[in-house]
């Protein structure tokens, strides 16, 4: 009877009404590296995670090396979209930080041929490291205690400039490192308002995201207890729903759009200033004495800090954010080579992946290669919109609102060293860390790191010299107990 029913039934159509087109559906399918793994408002907030770095840099460059703003802008937002194809990864695209110290401090500034110059001679390095497999071994052997120890020195030392953001009047035009006058308490760019915004933060974010607490809330609701128990774990979980809403708040992008329109308020001019339209993109001439000069002052101190921070670094970094999706060594150091082979050639400034940016960008809601695509499409928007006249508006951006992005985007870099597991790595890490940012380079850090973590591991090793070789001492003692049985 059931098979004559069944029989009896007209012939499912269920595939051809529930299924679309096979033309609408491919046309429709994303790429794997661009599904969102959380909200659209959370990869949109973690997609300006790393503008508290990005936006000083870049307009200190444009201010006094005259770097071309709309050519910045244009590759830059090329990087982030294709690094976001590639790598699934709120991967960032960051400036290299000592090339662009040097060039803007050095008397006279360098040139936008010798810090080309700079970023290519960096770029060669990695390339070279990435194709030939040596980046990968020293990814693969380098002591992690180490590694941690760059990491703990790059997150504080982002911190600690994010204070003087915050706390001091900053002067980007000038060159000078030094900090000016204490900030006003009240303005449009003062401490309250800075203050205002890490309170928002705080409330909306927190500590950052905790991967233990959905697991524990399933185990929470499959375990039976009872009436005081069951009370205490409905209110947990009340709390728990509370703060997930909180987190869905795109607060880094409110923060940051609402800096853009301080602009405005702080400077009604500017919007007579605006030009609309880029500037046009030239080939940059570089001759055999900006390669010397170039390589000698930004590129040497520069290359120690790309292959840590930007690689290795980063790479670790990812590995700890999303197991499953690690970054490789080999691709990110072949991508920074390949990236500064095609922009430097054209004036874009010089540019990396950092620790730091992936922190911030992980911190505010980035999960996926969408938030990175998300943030080149807006720079590659405002570049073809506003052109060279978007540096006004970056010219009167509140400077403490950055400091508060890069609080917390450097504070989320520094916390990735927390997982030392003994005294004798927190010991390494932490030397590290004082020698790096003392010295004000990580380059010295680290050596120092690699010989103190080889001395302790020297420490353990069995010489097999006399008295310091058990093996010797037992061997002894069995024949001594040998001849006396005899």
């Amino acid at each position: 009877m059931a098979h004559d029913i069944s029989n009896d039934q007209p012939p499912p159509e269920t595939s051809t009404t529930t299924t679309p087109p096979l033309l609408r559906r491919n046309f429709l399918r994303l790429p794997s590296t661009l599904k969102l793994k959380t909200s659209l408002w959370s990869e949109l907030s973690g997609a300006v995670g790393d503008l508290g770095t990005y936006i000083p840099i870049v307009l200190a460059l444009s201010l006094v090396n005259n770097l071309d703003l709309t050519t910045t802008l244009i590759f830059t937002s090329l990087y982030n979209i294709i690094t976001g194809l590639f790598f699934g990864l709120p991967m960032p695209v960051q400036p290299m930080k000592s090339i662009a110290a040097v060039a803007i401090s050095e008397s006279p500034p360098l040139t936008i041929p010798q810090i080309s110059a700079a970023g290519l001679s960096v770029a060669a390095v990695l390339l070279f490291l990435g194709t030939t497999g040596l980046m990968s071994f020293l990814y693969r052997y380098l002591p992690l205690p180490v590694v941690r120890g760059v990491q703990l020195s790059q997150g504080l030392q982002f911190a600690f400039s994010a204070i003087k953001y915050i706390r001091y009047q900053q002067d980007l035009s000038s060159g000078s490192s030094k900090t000016g006058p204490v900030r006003p308490w009240f303005s449009l760019d003062g401490l309250a308002l800075a203050l205002i915004a890490v309170l928002f933060l705080v409330l909306t974010t927190g500590a950052g995201e905790d991967n233990h607490s959905e697991q524990q809330q399933h185990e929470l609701e499959e375990n039976d207890y009872d009436s005081e128990e069951r009370v205490d774990n409905l209110r947990r979980n009340k709390i728990r729903r509370r703060l997930k809403i909180l987190s869905m708040i795109p607060s880094a992008l409110i923060v940051f759009v609402f800096g853009l329109l301080l602009c405005f308020i702080r400077d009604p001019s500017i919007f007579h200033d605006l030009r609309f339209g880029p500037s046009r993109i030239k080939f940059i001439r570089i001759t055999w004495d900006d390669f010397k000069v170039g390589f000698v002052r930004a590129a040497i101190p520069q290359i120690p800090l790309s292959i840590l921070n930007s690689v290795i670094a980063v790479c670790k970094l990812s590995g700890d954010l999303f197991p499953e999706r690690e970054a490789s060594a080999m691709k990110v150091s072949v991508s920074v080579g390949v990236m500064n082979f095609v922009g430097c050639w054209f004036g874009a400034m010089p540019c990396c992946h950092g620790a730091g940016g992936l922190a911030g960008q992980y911190r505010f809601g980035g999960r996926s290669g969408a938030s990175i695509v998300f943030l080149g499409i807006g720079k590659l928007l405002i570049a073809l919109v506003f052109g060279n006249s978007f540096g006004r508006i970056l010219g009167q951006f509140p400077i403490g609102i950055l400091g508060v992005l890069l609080l917390f985007a450097g504070i989320e870099l520094a916390m990735a060293s927390k997982d030392m597991s003994s005294k004798q790595e927190s010991f390494v890490m932490f030397v590290c860390a004082a020698v790096s940012l003392t010295g004000s380079s990580a380059a010295l850090g680290f050596f120092v790191g690699i010989v103190l973590y080889l001395l302790l591991k020297l420490r353990e090793l069995d010489c097999g010299f006399g008295f310091l070789s058990n093996s010797n001492k037992d061997k002894s003692s069995k024949d001594e107990e040998t001849h006396l049985m005899a």
